[in-house]
């Protein structure tokens, strides 16, 4: 089980919550869990958990935290669903990417707080929202490596794939309702040519499937997605 601690944000005389889960030894990596629109509820929170069972330091940014902080909410409820949605458009993701590099900076230079030694290699790993800032961070940090499940708006920035300078990885469910076949395909057409970047579809999955609990989950795409991630990790963090 990890605690929330608070990382120093980048640009701003501010601090942001993050909960951290450290493995039991030295972690052999770090990785950013990047929550969905939900905030880091009891499904990112597992997430990192079971991360640090892999022997990685996992660390979950609250996203909303300028204008929402501590939100937690159950996609499976329709008004907490809503409310969600509302928070999305909101949300300016380019802050995302600099929350993202903030905590990068902060556990390469041991800033976490408590025991938590320095760790040098990076990797992010993120859902929806996290999916895209997953994809943002490949082009516009220097993370490691770096996961995208289910990302949305992809599509939208496919010009910034030039700069993606370490591998990245996408999952693409192909029955998304948020993520369309064109914006797919738009995906596959500016990414599959990339030597960095390695895109995994899952014939009729909807979005969420990876998810660790609730209604979305299906568990054999979420283990099929979920074990190449761990050996994308494997081979580029470790």
């Amino acid at each position: 089980m990890g605690e929330m601690t608070q990382i120093k944000a980048l640009d701003e005389d501010a601090m942001f919550a993050a909960y951290v889960a450290a493995p039991a030894g030295d972690a052999k990596a770090a990785i950013i869990v990047i929550p969905e629109i939900f905030g880091v509820n009891p499904g990112i929170r597992q997430k990192c958990d079971k991360l640090t069972g892999e022997g990685y330091l996992a660390v979950a940014p609250d996203l909303f935290w300028r204008f929402a902080p501590g939100v937690e909410l159950n996609p499976d409820i329709e008004e907490e669903l809503q409310e969600a949605f509302g928070y999305f458009g909101e949300y300016n993701p380019d802050d995302g990417v600099k929350d993202i590099e903030a905590a990068i900076h902060a556990i390469r230079r041991g800033a976490l707080g408590g025991s938590i030694a320095t760790v040098e290699k990076v990797g992010c790993v993120g859902y929806c929202l996290g999916g895209r800032l997953a994809y943002m961070a490949a082009a516009r940090t220097d993370i490691d490596a770096s996961v995208g499940y289910y990302g949305v708006m992809i599509d939208q920035m496919l010009d910034e794939a030039k700069a993606i300078a370490n591998p990245l990885m996408l999952h693409i469910p192909t029955a998304d309702g948020f993520v369309d076949a064109e914006a797919q395909a738009a995906m596959h057409e500016g990414l599959d040519g990339h030597p960095k970047v390695t895109l995994h579809d899952y014939e009729g999955l909807d979005h969420g499937f990876a998810t660790e609990m609730g209604d979305r989950r299906n568990e054999e795409g979420a283990q099929l997605a979920d074990s190449r991630t761990a050996a994308f990790f494997a081979e580029w963090l470790g």
